[in-house]
């Protein structure tokens, strides 16, 4: 099971996690001290990006710490407090991305809306892969690893139908912010931020794509 190859993955994506953590961290701490001239909190520009586009019943919470997400099944954004109350080009960038997906929603994204329903799959998947993988290793038994692989195959599929749902996300805070005359250097803030956050998502599909290739390479030893 540790064999050099797996040794060498592990490394791999070690690297590319820590890689896109800590260009991302560095973005966010660095606009997070840049202020917006306009005055808006997060949760402000938000509602703004929301009311730009039309989009109704959506509203804006502030969640616990580390908490930016939308939620399809509630319709509804949450933004942690440094987001929700901050008036920072971090924070501006954030709301808007998090409104981004309920753009999508409101427009059936079609990558959404199957990233949606393989929710389900995917959480039974990535809590038993292992296991079956383990077991199958451990008593030789060919059709425990098998499955296993197809299992996480669901995973990396969540994982490549997540990329173009979250790029998409962030291309049209991008392009929000791009037309209500933000100053050139807080849009230039705001989309540094966002590319960078897309990078952990690169890096994720990437890691997961290795560990697939690793796993159907060992399988065909």
């Amino acid at each position: 099971m540790f064999s050099t190859s797996y040794l060498l993955l592990i490394a791999a994506t070690i690297a590319i996690g820590a890689g896109a953590t800590f260009y991302v961290n560095n973005r966010l701490k660095r606009y997070s001290s840049v202020p917006v001239t306009n005055g808006l909190t997060g949760a402000d520009a938000a509602r703004g990006m929301l009311a730009y586009y039309g989009i109704q019943g959506v509203n804006v919470y502030r969640g616990g710490e580390g908490q930016d997400f939308f939620d399809p099944r509630s319709n509804s954004i949450s933004l942690s407090p440094d987001v929700y109350d901050g008036r920072s080009v971090t924070a501006t960038a954030t709301a808007c991305h998090e409104c981004g997906h309920a753009y999508q929603y409101a427009q059936d994204y079609t990558p959404m809306k199957v990233r949606t329903a393989i929710v389900p799959a995917v959480n039974a998947a990535s809590n038993a892969w292992v296991f079956l993988l383990m077991i199958g290793i451990a008593l030789n038994v060919a059709g425990f690893v098998n499955l296993a692989i197809v299992m996480y195959a669901v995973v990396v599929l969540f994982s490549l139908i997540t990329l173009p749902v979250e790029l998409d996300a962030s291309r049209r805070a991008m392009v929000y912010m791009g037309s209500v005359n933000l100053p050139e250097i807080e849009r230039k803030g705001s989309f540094d931020v966002l590319r960078a956050c897309a990078l952990t998502y690169v890096a994720a599909a990437l890691t997961s794509i290795l560990q697939l290739v690793w796993l159907l390479s060992q399988r065909s030893e």
